[in-house]
């Protein structure tokens, strides 16, 4: 038994021996990477190794992975407007590396090629981009820079080899002088608004009461022709038809109490002549 035991504790040994040495012969490259392949006689090799299992040569070629799916940065800075208005801004970025150039990315950039170049071109063209609009268009015009800063920093980027595939404004303040002065001009246009449709209405009531004059004016005309044409036929028509309309008024009121011409028939006293 114990014999037994020896033996297959050799074999395993051996597997482990076996597996360890192998596992110097070999690398992976798991989904979403890329590999490069550096050899120490011939340098970066130029072949970019996709996902799966690589032999390589132990102590004489080094594999070294980079993530190819896109991964984001904030980018944070603190600069001046064209109207000299300091601003903090705030940047995220989607970026990824261009696979068909990971070798020269390697060997002109090395493996953290995102910590050397995205910070420093970010910076860049964030102070250029913002210098060519006032404050209050950073606040108005906020998807047109957006869209300014990613054309320009994929430019700048490409000449790193380097994709953006997004880039947009996620954090945008300024000092508090200068949103107190935002929220005055706000409230002054807001009364200039409210000013300019009071001047509006009182204009269409002078325009209205013009008109009421003139039609008042009209019809006191018209009357006054009917009357030298026809006599005053049409006044007593009118006082007629206002007495009527007096008369029906009264006649519904609970308080009023109509009593005959003669109070003296009413109270059957007999009258003097």
């Amino acid at each position: 038994m114990e014999k037994f035991f020896n033996r297959v504790g050799k074999i395993g040994a051996g597997f482990f021996a076996t597996g360890l040495l192998f596992s110097r012969f070999i690398f992976v490259v798991d989904g979403g990477e890329r590999g490069v392949v550096f050899d120490r006689f011939r340098g970066v090799v130029q072949k970019v190794y996709g996902e799966g299992m690589h032999f390589i040569i132990p102590f004489i070629q080094v594999p070294n992975i980079f993530e190819v799916r896109a991964r984001y940065q904030l980018i944070h800075s603190r600069t001046g407007t064209r109207d000299l208005q300091t601003v903090d801004l705030a940047v995220r970025i989607l970026y990824r590396p261009l696979e068909s150039q990971l070798p020269k990315i390697l060997n002109n950039l090395g493996i953290d090629y995102d910590k050397r170049i995205i910070p420093s071109i970010g910076q860049e063209v964030l102070k250029s981009s913002v210098a060519q609009y006032n404050a209050e268009q950073l606040l108005t015009q906020r998807e047109k820079v957006s869209l300014e800063i990613k054309d320009d920093m994929s430019k700048r980027a490409k000449d790193f080899d380097i994709v953006l595939d997004d880039v947009s404004i996620t954090h945008l303040k300024f000092s508090k002088e200068f949103a107190a002065a935002i929220e005055q001009k706000q409230v002054a246009q807001q009364m200039a608004e409210r000013s300019k449709f009071v001047v509006m209405q009182r204009e269409q009531e002078k325009i209205a009461n013009i008109l009421r004059a003139e039609g008042e004016s009209e019809g006191a005309r018209l009357i006054a022709n009917a009357i030298n044409e026809h006599g005053k036929g049409l006044v007593a028509l009118r006082k007629i038809e206002a007495a009527q309309h007096i008369a029906s008024t009264l006649s519904t009121s609970p308080n009023i109490s109509f009593i005959a011409g003669n109070t003296m028939n009413m109270l059957q006293i007999p009258s003097h002549r």
